[in-house]
C-alpha cells in the first residue's frame, strides 16, 4: 500500500475539489454578466461541466492546487478560478490550506471576460 505524503498543495486542491464539485460551506460562487445571460438550463449544464471538470495539467495547474480551469461549452471557452480571501473577504488568507481561516471565491466567467 502507497502512502501518499500530505502537502498544504494536496490539502488546498482537495478543499478546491470539494467547494467547485459542490460543498459550498467552503465558499462564494459569483458569475459574470456573460454567465448570468446564458438561459437557464445552459447555466445548469455549465455548473454540471464545472463539477465534473477534472483536466488538471502542469500548464493550467502548475502549483498543484486546482484553482483554475478552461471548459468548453457551446463552441465557447469558459474559465473558473479559485481565489482564497480571509473570513471578512476583506484580505487574502494567510493559510488557504485552513478552512476555518479560508473563505473561498470561485468565479465562473466566458474567456473573453478574463
Amino acid at each position: 500500500m502507497e502512502i501518499i505524503q500530505s502537502t498544504p498543495q494536496t490539502t488546498i486542491a482537495k478543499l478546491n475539489d470539494r467547494f467547485r464539485q459542490g460543498d459550498h460551506s467552503l465558499g462564494k460562487i459569483c458569475t459574470t454578466q456573460a454567465v448570468n445571460s446564458l438561459p437557464s438550463a445552459d447555466q445548469q449544464e455549465l455548473f454540471r461541466l464545472l463539477r465534473t471538470f477534472n483536466d488538471f495539467t502542469p500548464g493550467n495547474d502548475p502549483y498543484g492546487e486546482h484553482d483554475f480551469g478552461s471548459i468548453e461549452f457551446q463552441g465557447e471557452t469558459y474559465f473558473f478560478k479559485i481565489d482564497y480571501y480571509d473570513k471578512s473577504l476583506r484580505y487574502g488568507t494567510e493559510d488557504p490550506s485552513d478552512p476555518a481561516k479560508t473563505t473561498r471565491v470561485l468565479t465562473l466567467m466566458h474567456s473573453r471576460e478574463y
